[in-house]
């Protein structure tokens, strides 16, 4: 019962609650709104409150089709999430209300009557649930249970022209429930998601149903790209006592508004069940391609399913048509080929909201910001989230690797020894396990935004939950890459070794971590094969978002006690409840700060750098004899306003984190290796090449020229080499602090990146003989506490507005000495953050009397606030 435009329904539930909620076989409609109670207070058993007409005046009356506990009661008023979110306050939440089932319910009307059918489809319910509709049991909390485990019930029986639903959700454990968890992100919700997470529909038929539709196509790319055969399938279902004749047309419609149309009758004896096929072949077809590679062209595709010239059902899906496939190399690491092409994966892992509320518009905001700092796919580790996500990847071109998450009931196994619960799956857990599987295949199989999925996370399933996902999904006809896990524990027969690593790290490594690989076997989250989740843990929020949810002293506590826990870090048992290892190196590195403004700018600079070299260092080592396949960064977003683990913050503010990753992801590069002191050219594009010019220059911290140079080199599409050695320039003997900038152009001088680093004598030393699975210690750090004595720079700000939220900001230094990492941040009249907000750059450090003009788009600009580590503080208006 898939196949739907999921934000067109959810409008065309609404305006059905006043008449029919359905109107024609083919429709499906999903319930808009639900009122709800605690099972203490709702009063009545489920076969009463089920009953049309109960009065529910006194119950909670929630505008949305789908939520959480938390997420409901948030609607509806009773808390808000910026006090729960503030300083420490969810901390004193009391959860005890949650602890026994919750009743959600609606009324709706139907045109009911003989000869027409109508299911209710379940899409997740956490963590079980008990249905009733009209007094009468649809499903038990047994059949009901998983959630991801959606089903389709028969209510054919049961409706009336007057209904009334009742679902009965039960209390969640991560630990033996089958639930979306946060492990540690961040802290639990106090529902533990329990609830209605994602909708409920009710669809009518005729006398024949129609399951799921399921496309698949089959090209020969790259090579060939002039045809495509395209085929639709889907189980016909008679529903019936007596024979049929069914009229099936299948139609697929290109975005040019081209149709093509293929049809065949199908016998269904009484009740008979059957598998359905209609295939044509498109020539010159659309390809689609991730974002940086191409376009996005979507077919629409339609089944219609007639009996006696009357509709009987109706389903219909988009599509793209492209080839996903993987394979492990001879050195047992993962590389994945979109379209013929090998495909380096450069992405983060991504969050659900902390109540598993979805918003549309902000996570097309989050792809947005994705897509402009290079990266080109997100992993989803047990958040698969809804039908609205993928459609998103798939209109704006971002891969995604959907995947069950670690470290609860879902890797329950007898060989992971890290649960500390007894939790090993039972006969029903199969069960549920597998209509998982196989719901989520519906969701997932016709997006061309999809890459792989991950049947484990920090573990492989056994043999016996393998063979059940693996049969889903090939049963399915779903032409995917099934990844075993997300390491290199281990893995099932069936599907054979991921190819992917979890060695870690998670917290704070310095830049040159990244470019020693060798020996391999020895250093774990550099940058070589494919990293499935791996960071320096960071992503510091700038002042204006800690001020949205941090107090007067847990900003003090930022940078006057470095080493005390800290709520929005982590949970209070997980390794990375406080920022030690990250502020060792700060003060280390840094000095010690004097100032909440002055360690924030040391953070900035430090989750620049790190962001920065990872980012760079998988894309030098592309075409390494060991190539780095593969960086999902831990992680992209957040749950909740945290101070680590992200790319922008909570309230889309990118900073440091963001603007460091962005540059060592840029499409073409020249990016520096701390280790080897080399420059790399790096080409992501598969259609860009020729002659490219290299200039570096290399100043003291007093603007005085120690080194320049400009060589040619040939860039080739998605290739990456060693183009330059500086081992034997003045950055041989570094007796202080110093600037490096390298600046790549095409042949017409056209710039295609600028990048700038500072740097101090040698590099951090590592012990890795002496890492852990999250961090890989430091016995001796860089000294960059030199640049706490720069001579002050003076840079000039120009702004110009040339469209509504489009704009360009042009800095020139006007001194003798470098303006250093100097920051600017778009504000609106009222002095508020504008987000989300798109910087062509930030964070740049400018050479003497140098001139850098930057482009800027944000809705409502006013002014831009202008920062740096030796420029004065200011604000200029646009």
């Amino acid at each position: 019962m898939r196949g739907y435009d999921v934000l067109g329904l959810l409008f065309g539930a609404e305006a059905a609650r006043a008449a029919s909620l359905l109107s024609k076989p083919g429709d499906s409609a999903v319930i808009p709104s639900w009122d709800i109670q605690s099972s203490t207070k709702a009063g009545g058993s489920l076969q009463a409150l089920s009953k049309v007409g109960i009065d529910t005046s006194s119950w909670y009356h929630i505008d949305s089709s789908r939520c959480t506990l938390m997420g409901c009661l948030v609607q509806a008023g009773v808390y808000n999430d910026v006090d729960l979110f503030h300083s420490d306050n969810l901390r004193s939440f009391d959860a005890s209300q949650f602890h026994v089932p919750w009743v959600y319910r609606q009324e709706f009307d139907l045109d009911a009557k003989p000869g027409k059918h109508y299911f209710l489809q379940t899409n997740g319910i956490t963590s079980r649930g008990d249905i009733f509709i009209n007094g009468k049991e649809v499903a038990s909390n047994l059949t009901q249970a998983g959630a991801y485990a959606g089903h389709v019930y028969d209510v054919s029986k049961i409706v009336d022209k007057n209904n009334a639903l009742v679902v009965q959700v039960h209390p969640t454990d991560y630990n033996y429930d089958f639930a979306l968890g946060f492990v540690d992100w961040n802290p639990y919700p106090p529902d533990n998601g329990t609830g209605v997470w994602r909708n409920i529909e009710v669809k009518q038929t005729g006398p024949v149903a129609l399951g799921p539709l399921r496309v698949t196509t089959a090209t020969n790319l790259p090579a060939d790209d002039s045809t495509a055969r395209v085929t639709l399938k889907s189980t016909a279902k008679n529903l019936e006592t007596r024979s049929v004749t069914v009229v099936l047309t299948g139609e697929i419609t290109s975005d040019r508004g081209q149709k093509f149309t293929v049809k065949q009758s199908v016998k269904l004896d009484a009740l008979q069940s059957k598998e359905v096929v209609l295939s044509t072949t498109l020539k010159n077809p659309d390809i689609w391609w991730p974002k940086q590679w191409g376009d996005q062209p979507l077919y629409t595709a339609q089944v219609t399913a007639s009996v006696n010239a009357d509709e009987s059902d109706t389903i219909n899906d988009t599509f793209g048509i492209r080839q996903v496939t993987s394979q492990v190399n001879a050195h047992n690491d993962t590389i994945f080929y979109v379209n013929g092409l090998p495909f380096q994966v450069l992405g983060g892992g991504y969050s659900a909201d902390m109540f598993l509320r979805w918003d549309n518009e902000k996570f097309m905001k989050q792809v947005q910001m994705t897509l402009d700092l290079g990266g080109n796919t997100i992993r989803l580790e047990g958040k698969n989230e809804h039908p609205e996500l993928y459609q998103i990847a798939d209109r704006m071109g971002l891969m995604v690797m959907a995947g069950w998450e670690c470290c609860d009931k879902w890797e329950a196994w007898s060989y992971n020894q890290d649960l500390s619960i007894d939790a090993i799956w039972s006969e029903e857990d199969y069960g549920i396990a597998n209509a998982s599987m196989k719901h989520e295949v519906t969701m997932h199989q016709n997006h061309p935004s999809m890459l792989a999925y991950l049947v484990g996370s920090d573990y492989w399933p056994n043999d016996r939950a393998a063979a059940l996902y693996t049969s889903a999904i090939k049963t399915a006809d779903w032409e995917i890459p099934i990844i075993a896990s997300a390491s290199k524990r281990g893995y099932p027969e069936i599907l054979g070794p991921s190819g992917m690593k979890m060695d870690g790290p998670y917290d704070w490594v310095p830049p040159n971590y990244w470019y020693d690989i060798d020996p391999s076997e020895d250093r774990l989250g550099a940058a070589f094969g494919f990293g499935s989740e791996l960071g320096s843990g960071v992503g510091t929020p700038e002042i204006s978002s800690l001020n949205k949810f941090l107090t007067k002293k847990d900003l003090d506590d930022l940078w006057q006690k470095p080493n005390k826990g800290l709520y929005h870090m982590s949970t209070n048992v997980s390794s990375f409840y406080d920022r030690k290892i990250y502020n060792d190196a700060l003060w280390a590195r840094y000095g010690a700060p004097v100032s909440l403004d002055d360690y924030l700018i040391k953070a900035q600079m430090m989750d620049y750098e790190a962001t920065r070299s990872q980012f760079e260092s998988v894309a030098a080592f592309w075409n390494k004899d060991r190539p780095a396949t593969g960086l999902i960064y831990w992680m992209l977003n957040n749950a909740w306003p945290s101070l680590h683990w992200n790319l922008f913050d909570y309230y889309l503010h990118p900073a440091g984190s963001y603007f460091g990753a962005k540059l060592g992801a840029r499409m073409e590069h020249a990016a520096y290796d701390y280790l080897h002191k080399t420059v790399y050219l790096i080409n992501h594009s598969i259609d860009k090449s020729g002659p490219r010019a290299i200039t570096v220059d290399v100043i003291d911290k007093n603007g005085k020229l120690l080194y320049s140079t400009k060589q040619t080199a040939v860039t080739k599409p998605n290739t990456s080499r060693n183009v330059l050695d500086l081992s034997t320039t003045p950055l041989k003997s570094i007796t202080d602090v110093v600037f490096l900038r390298i600046v790549l152009a095409d042949n017409k001088g056209n710039t295609l990146s600028r990048n700038a680093y500072w740097l101090a004598d040698g590099v951090d030393e590592l012990d890795w003989e002496d890492s852990s699975w999250f961090a890989t210690p430091v016995t001796k750090y860089v000294n960059y506490t030199a640049l706490n004595e720069l001579q002050s720079a003076k840079v000039a700000v120009s702004t110009h507005l040339s469209k509504a939220g489009q704009g360009t900001v042009t800095l020139e230094n006007k001194s003798n000495v470098p303006a250093v990492f100097v920051s600017l941040n778009l504000v609106d009249k009222a002095g508020e953050d504008v987000l989300p907000v798109n910087w062509s750059d930030n964070y740049v450090t400018l050479w003497p009397h140098e001139k850098l003009q930057l482009t800027v788009q944000g809705d409502g600009a006013a002014a831009v606030q202008i920062r740096g580590k030796n420029i004065a503080s200011a604000k200029v208006s646009f």
